[in-house]
């Protein structure tokens, strides 16, 4: 089609690219996907790799990335979002979000094309406010274990900002708080994924602190309308925007709920708090419902409900588990 437009996912074969994928692909565009596979899988876009208007590109952003032919938008969703996936290479997750973002930016700026980041309520650290607006500054602990992730998004969005400033790139930032939901892999490392598959499997649920931490948990819809929604903004509107569902609960809550919806007998048992992990994390979402008319659709319960299926379909041999039937 002549007037279709061509859109770059980073990250796109990743849990929340590939429903982005999904979602451009719905409205009518040419998709190209740019994803290292280190996090990603292709299963999430198997059923994409076939179609005339998707392209999977296998790359680390941290090289250069150079492509034919106009681009209209970019969204920039490399990176891993976990600490057990991040912390497993603290300088390429680093690498990923600078050097990757400059290099999607200067991609950007040759192709004359939006572009928007993926950036995270980590930046907030482990904050010493609640709820979190987009004007608190955080609390991040600069030489930390969760330090590779967390600096390396706050630096991307200055990046983003001096690319606007300096060249007149159309940029976009959200900030994403936690979100969950069908795609998530079963080694993920995140509360949601841990109990989930720990419950289906007959194990204990592995809290960590006392489990009066809370959470604001996002379903994926959700969290992919609100993105779309905001690459569709005027050019003026940069951001940062916080993207979530402000409905806050505590990880002994998310736990208890994910038992009673397994109808698994698992137990919890309790570990150490690991170091900087935050005690809470709740968004302030009024930019996102003023000025991108977004409200969460999903409570916690319906996208459990949603997303439970899907990890009971990957785990083998389930029937065998001890797990009591009906969940």
């Amino acid at each position: 089609m002549a007037d279709q437009q061509t859109s770059i996912v980073t990250g796109g074969a990743g849990f929340l690219g590939s429903h982005l994928c999904d979602h451009l692909i719905a409205r009518g565009d040419r998709v190209i996907c740019i994803d290292s596979l280190i996090t990603g899988s292709l299963k999430n876009i198997a059923h994409l790799v076939d179609r005339p208007d998707f392209e999977f590109i296998q790359q680390d952003i941290i090289q250069p990335v150079h492509l034919p032919g106009p681009v209209h938008d970019i969204f920039n969703l490399a990176c891993p979002a976990s600490p057990a996936k991040y912390t497993l290479d603290p300088v390429h997750t680093f690498n990923t979000s600078v050097i990757g973002s400059q290099n999607m930016l200067n991609l950007a700026v040759d192709k004359g094309a939006r572009i928007l980041q993926a950036s995270t309520s980590e930046v907030y650290g482990d904050p010493s406010v609640s709820v979190q607006s987009e004007d608190y500054r955080g609390n991040v602990n600069t030489v930390g274990p969760r330090s590779c992730y967390d600096e390396g998004k706050r630096a991307a969005e200055t990046l983003f900002h001096d690319f606007r400033q300096r060249y007149g790139l159309v940029t976009k930032i959200v900030r994403i708080f936690n979100t969950y939901g069908p795609r998530m892999s079963l080694d993920d490392g995140r509360a949601v994924s841990n109990f989930i598959v720990q419950a289906l499997k007959g194990e204990d649920l592995t809290v960590y602190g006392t489990g009066e931490q809370t959470r604001s948990f996002c379903f994926v819809e959700d969290l992919i309308h609100g993105i779309c929604r905001m690459m569709e903004t005027p050019d003026n509107i940069a951001g940062p925007i916080n993207l979530g569902n402000p409905e806050e609960h505590t990880i002994k809550e998310l736990a208890e709920m994910i038992l009673q919806k397994t109808h698994s007998t698992s137990k919890l048992t309790y570990l150490d708090l690991p170091v900087d992990d935050p005690l809470r994390r709740k968004p302030d979402i009024t930019l996102a419902r003023e000025i991108l008319q977004c409200e969460p659709q999903y409570t916690l319960s319906e996208g459990l409900d949603l997303t439970i299926p899907y990890f009971r379909n990957l785990l083998p041999g389930l029937d065998k588990l001890r797990v009591v039937a009906g969940g």
